[in-house]
């Protein structure tokens, strides 16, 4: 029997006016969100790092006997299984339901959704009994959990499904058509990022090829995408696409500091600072994205 009991809907809130990404961000800073991370041990500490650095705080705990009371003081949960034991899935649906029932903001970032059957299927569980507001993923994890059923290249997205410009159309329906199933907020990254809801979606073409080449920008993202939720409960996909943003932005302005001798440790340090200094003035002028 399934660890995760079966949960009561909770519909999304959703507004009908865009909020500004500088907006945002200044929400986030203003309110410095207290985030739950039931994450990986290959990223903890950056992941811990990315969120003081754009102003949210970060707690960490996968203890089951630990959990309900951490979820509880916390404004969002963010769950990540990119290392999965039996342990941390028992913490995960302790915390789920509790984060569920006082209605707190919860992600999912389905790290290798697609790679085995514990994690397909754990990442399934949780969409259908935690249901997430958001659902962070490369579009091969995605992919598996509208479908049921993909591939993927370790924990990296299969090449065959990349978003591009040629299939750009089809990918933003996609996208719609899940958010609209599971309601939530579905945000697919790669070399170009996709945030929806069921009724519209930012296309995103921040960033750099080389943020590929760091461990954890995406659990990084996780866990700041979470952050700009919590702090803007009112119009999550647009708070979801800052966040998308800000860490592209970031990648692009860590790469231009880079100097003769450096590699992907001081790059993904870089990418830290960048975020750290990123203001709603500097996050505006450097998004490049559409809604569709």
């Amino acid at each position: 029997m399934s660890l995760f009991g079966k949960e009561k809907d909770t519909a999304v809130t959703v507004s009908t006016e865009r909020k500004a990404l500088g907006d945002c961000l200044n929400a986030v800073r203003a309110s410095t969100p207290l985030i739950h991370n039931i994450t990986n041990y290959v990223t903890v500490n950056d992941v811990a790092n990315a969120l003081l650095a754009c102003g949210g705080s970060p707690i960490m705990s996968d203890e089951p006997m630990d959990v309900f009371d951490i979820t509880s003081i916390c404004g969002g949960l963010n769950i990540n299984i990119g290392t999965l034991n039996e342990r941390s899935i028992e913490a995960m649906a302790i915390a789920g339901s509790r984060a569920r029932s006082l209605k707190h903001v919860i992600l999912l970032d389905p790290v290798g959704a697609g790679a085995s059957t514990l994690r397909t299927t754990t990442a399934q569980n949780i969409v259908n009994t935690v249901r997430p507001d958001i659902i962070r993923g490369n579009i091969s994890e995605i992919k598996t959990l509208a479908l049921g059923s993909g591939t993927t290249k370790g924990v990296d997205a299969d090449l065959a499904d990349t978003v591009t410009e040629e299939n750009l159309d089809e990918m933003v329906s996609f996208v719609k058509s899940f958010a609209a199933k599971v309601n939530a907020v579905i945000a697919i990254t790669g070399a170009i990022d996709l945030v929806a809801d069921a009724n519209v979606c930012y296309v995103i073409r921040n960033g750099r090829p080389e943020m590929s080449r760091i461990t954890g920008t995406g659990c990084q993202l996780s866990a700041v995408a979470t952050a700009y939720a919590v702090a803007n409960p009112e119009n999550k996909v647009d708070a979801v696409a800052a966040a998308v943003c800000l860490m592209g932005l970031a990648g692009e302005i860590g790469w231009s500091r880079m100097q003769e001798g450096d590699g992907n440790s001081t790059y993904r340090n870089r990418i830290i600072d960048a975020i750290f200094n990123m203001d709603a003035s500097a996050l505006e002028e450097g998004a490049k994205y559409e809604i569709r």
